[in-house]
């Protein structure tokens, strides 16, 4: 049976080290902010190429304390996109600030960067592109335009673990880098939980003392925080999945090679790997009109689906009322369209073309 995603088999094959792990952690009985979430950010910085890592909550919490950090708030505005999970928005709204939304390019469906400048004002502090499915925003115009006006860049790589922005990993090419690891991500925990990354040291020990309420020693806190700490637990699985991850990326762009070659030339649209990029493929996203009848022909043949994601968020009954000004053609165009097929480490050539299979006999 084809899965959307394989956390078993995945287990399967490195739960030995996992149980060691945690094993380790529970013989230790040390579980908040001990050696292991000390050794996993350290870990995680060297193969992101950053000084520093800092673990928190989840990846949500991830992008709420960069903005915070950052002293961006109340009448702040921050550019980013529409077309994402709800918390990269809610992260900033979170912090008082305003969400400025900018339309997508067709090819990566991330930011259009040729329509940002126009959004900047006097009241913009930061610009926040989301590597979307995997797929890296085209970074350099962004630097250029962060130098030009003075603001930061907060870059929401939460599916982009391991992809390549001319060849630098994505997360440290801006001021900071938020990170989920969520379950079904490239570098998934088991449970909740995210990062911040940084080559600036004092924002490093800002960030971790907002994610312990501010506490700068024992019962001296110097701002207010939250809680929202990497716990040893999570921090001792992701440190032992972390060396599979490359790996586990390469066996991904195998399964997308393969759709793009038995697809092309069929009546959807791709994706598409800028010549800049090296795409994690965190999703394979296809676009079609016939969207919902695809999904009906896939579904009863027994192969999973989803649409990442139908609804932007400023058309999300949440943000309806604040955000209703927001003209996003090519977003909402997007949100009709997309389709998420089945991907993940452990898809085997053999279900890869089962799927593209049964995609072709829809169109016959």
């Amino acid at each position: 049976m084809i899965k959307f995603t394989d956390l078993q088999q995945e287990f399967k094959e490195i739960g030995a080290e996992i149980k060691t792990a945690i094993d380790n952690v529970l013989n230790c009985g040390n579980f908040i902010l001990g050696e292991q979430l000390n050794a996993f950010e350290d870990d995680f910085a060297k193969y992101l190429g950053v000084e520093h890592a800092v673990g928190v909550n989840s990846g949500s919490d991830a992008l709420f304390l960069a903005i915070n950090a950052l002293g961006i708030g109340s009448g702040d505005e921050v550019i980013t996109t529409s077309h994402t999970f709800i918390s990269t928005v809610d992260a900033i709204t979170r912090n008082g600030a305003v969400p400025i939304l900018v339309d997508i390019e067709p090819q990566t469906l991330c930011l259009d960067v040729e329509k940002i400048e126009s959004s900047i004002t006097s009241k913009t502090k930061a610009i926040l592109p989301v590597h979307l499915y995997g797929h890296p925003v085209d970074m350099q115009p962004l630097l250029e335009l962060a130098k030009k006006y003075n603001l930061y860049i907060i870059e929401d790589a939460s599916q982009a673990h391991g992809a390549l922005y001319k060849g630098s990993k994505v997360g440290g090419i801006g001021h900071l880098g938020c990170f989920s690891f969520y379950p079904v991500k490239n570098l998934g925990a088991y449970g909740d939980a995210g990062a911040i990354v940084t080559n600036n040291e004092s924002m490093a020990d800002k960030l971790r003392m907002l994610r312990n309420y501010g506490r700068s020693e024992k019962y001296s806190h110097d701002f207010v925080g939250i809680n929202s700490r990497l716990d040893e637990l999570q921090a001792s699985i992701l440190k032992v999945k972390l060396k599979y991850l490359d790996r586990w990326i390469e066996k991904r762009r195998a399964a997308a090679h393969i759709y793009q070659s038995e697809l092309s030339g069929f009546p959807i649209t791709l994706p598409k790997e800028k010549n800049y990029a090296h795409h994690a493929y965190h999703l394979y996203v296809i676009r079609s009109k016939e969207r919902e009848k695809i999904i009906q022909h896939l579904t009863k043949h027994k192969i999973p689906v989803l649409v990442h994601y139908p609804i932007p968020v400023h058309k999300q009954k949440a943000y309806s009322a604040a955000l209703y000004n927001f003209s996003l053609p090519e977003t909402e165009k997007v949100c009709s369209e997309v389709l998420s097929l089945p991907m993940h480490a452990y898809l085997t050539d053999e279900e890869t073309r089962n799927v593209t299979a049964c995609i072709k006999d829809f169109f016959k």
